[in-house]
C-alpha cells in the first residue's frame, strides 16, 4: 500500500492509500460539520442536509441519483454524526470516475424549497421512530445532560419543533457557511490513484469556494447529574451512564479502546459475566467515544424495572474494582487479539479502510497504516491503563434511565 496527499487551490485536501492488489476502490468526502456545529435554532440542519444531497442538482435528480448508483453497482450511503457529514461509494474500478461526479454532486444539492418541505416530513417520521426507542431515548437524554452548555449536547436528528419551524434559507446560509472546500477532506483507498483522484477533484470539486469554518473545542464543563424518563408503559428499564474520556487527539484513545473491551465487550467482558451471563440485564456494554476536544465513557444496561438498582450497584462495584486493581495481564492480552483482529479483518476491503483512513486526518492530520495501529494496540500495558483511568475515571458523572421507575440513582 501506498499513501500520499494534496490540497487543491481551494483548499479541499484529497488523500489516498493505494492499493493495486485491490478489486474495488472506496471514495469519501469527509465534511468536518455536525451537530455540534449547529446553534439551537437550527438543530438538526445537518443530518437534514443528508438527506437533501440525495435530491440532485441542476445535473442530477434525485432519480438519477439512484439510477446511476445501482447501475454502476455501486455501494452508497451517507452518515451524520456530532462532528462529520460522511458521503461514500464503494465500486469496481472501471466505474470511479462515473461514481465520482455523482458523489461530488451530492455535497451541493439544488435544496429546492419542494424537496425541502417533502424531505421535512421523512425527518420528522424519523423521529417519531427513535422516540418509540427508550435505548435511543436513553442516550439521547444522557448526551444532552453530560454535555449540558456545550456544542455535543446538540441532538443529531434535532428537537421536532426545530425542524418544524426551520426554513430552507436557514439550511442554505449553514451549507454555504460549512461546506466550503476548506473544511472537507476527500479520501481515496483501493485501486486508485491519487493523480487520478486530483483530476476527478478539479474536475467535479474544483470551482467549489474556498475557506475554512472552525469550531470551538474547548473541553466541556463538568455537568452530569441524573436525570428520570418515566414511561409507565415500558416493560425494561434502560440505563445509561457517561463519564468523561480522553480526545480523539489522546494516545490513551487506545489503552481507552482495550478497557471497553475489558469491561464492556459484546462478549467475555466483565459485564457480561457478571451482568448478561446470569441473567441480571438483557444487554450491557461499556463503549469508548473521542470527540475534538474530549472523549466519554458511555456504560448501556437494560433490564426488568425490579432489577435496575441491584445493576446499578453491580456496575458500581465492579467499576470501583477496576479503579482500585486495574486490568489483568490475561485480559489485555485477549482485549489485545480482539482489538487487532478487529482492524486487520475491516481493513481487508478498501471500503473498510476508508472510515479510518479519514478519520485519522480529519481529527489528526496523519495518516496511519494497518500496521501503526496494530503497534499501537499491541504496545498498550498496564501501566498505560493505570494512567488512562487516573486521568479518565469510569465512574459515572452522569446518569440517565427510561422506563417506569420514577426513582432511581443513589450513591
Amino acid at each position: 500500500m501506498h499513501f500520499d496527499h494534496v490540497t487543491l487551490e481551494n483548499g479541499l485536501t484529497i488523500i489516498a492509500e493505494t492499493n493495486p492488489r485491490a478489486h474495488s476502490a472506496a471514495v469519501g468526502f469527509f465534511v468536518r460539520t455536525g451537530s455540534r456545529d449547529e446553534t439551537p435554532e437550527i438543530s438538526g440542519v445537518s443530518h437534514f442536509l443528508e438527506h437533501m444531497a440525495f435530491k440532485g442538482n441542476g445535473r442530477f435528480t434525485a432519480d438519477d441519483v439512484n439510477r446511476i448508483f445501482d447501475e454502476v453497482g455501486a455501494r452508497y450511503n451517507a452518515s451524520t454524526s456530532e462532528e462529520t457529514t460522511l458521503f461514500y461509494a464503494a465500486v469496481i474500478p472501471e466505474y470511479v470516475g462515473r461514481t465520482f461526479e455523482l458523489l461530488a454532486a451530492l455535497l451541493y444539492p439544488s435544496l429546492r424549497d419542494d424537496d425541502f418541505e417533502t424531505e421535512k416530513q421523512v425527518i420528522l417520521e424519523e423521529i417519531g421512530m427513535y422516540e418509540d426507542m427508550p435505548a435511543y431515548v436513553a442516550n439521547e437524554h444522557a448526551m444532552r445532560t453530560h454535555f449540558s452548555g456545550h456544542p455535543l449536547g446538540m441532538s443529531i436528528l434535532g428537537p421536532a419543533e426545530v425542524i418544524r419551524t426551520l426554513t430552507s434559507e436557514q439550511m442554505r446560509s449553514y451549507h454555504r457557511r460549512r461546506y466550503c472546500a476548506g473544511n472537507i477532506t476527500l479520501a481515496g483507498t483501493g485501486r486508485i490513484e491519487l493523480a487520478e483522484l486530483v483530476e476527478f477533484a478539479r474536475t467535479h470539486c474544483g470551482h467549489w469556494p474556498g475557506g475554512t469554518d472552525d469550531r470551538d473545542t474547548a473541553r466541556p464543563p463538568r455537568a452530569g447529574g441524573t436525570q428520570l424518563v418515566v414511561r409507565p408503559q415500558s416493560q425494561q428499564q434502560h440505563v445509561v451512564m457517561m463519564a468523561a474520556g480522553p480526545p480523539a487527539s489522546s494516545p490513551l484513545r487506545f489503552a481507552a479502546e482495550l478497557v471497553a473491551i475489558i469491561i464492556g465487550d459484546g462478549q467475555g467482558s466483565r459485564l457480561y459475566w457478571e451482568l448478561v451471563d446470569p441473567g441480571h440485564v438483557e444487554s450491557a456494554d461499556l463503549s469508548f467515544h473521542d470527540f475534538d476536544g474530549c472523549g466519554a465513557w458511555v456504560t448501556y444496561f437494560c433490564c426488568r424495572p425490579d432489577e435496575a438498582q441491584a445493576n446499578l450497584a453491580r456496575v458500581r462495584e465492579m467499576y470501583a474494582a477496576v479503579m482500585r486493581d486495574g486490568v489483568e495481564d490475561d485480559e489485555l492480552e485477549r482485549a489485545g487479539n480482539k482489538a487487532a483482529s478487529r482492524i486487520v479483518l475491516q481493513s481487508e476491503r478498501p471500503i473498510g479502510r476508508l472510515s479510518s483512513l479519514g478519520a485519522n486526518w480529519v481529527y489528526r492530520r496523519e495518516y496511519r497504516s494497518v500496521r501503526d495501529d496494530l503497534q499501537s494496540i499491541a504496545a498498550v500495558t498496564r501501566d498505560d491503563i493505570r494512567q488512562l483511568l487516573n486521568e479518565f475515571p469510569l465512574p459515572a458523572e452522569t446518569i440517565v434511565t427510561v422506563g417506569p421507575l420514577e426513582e432511581f440513582g443513589g450513591n
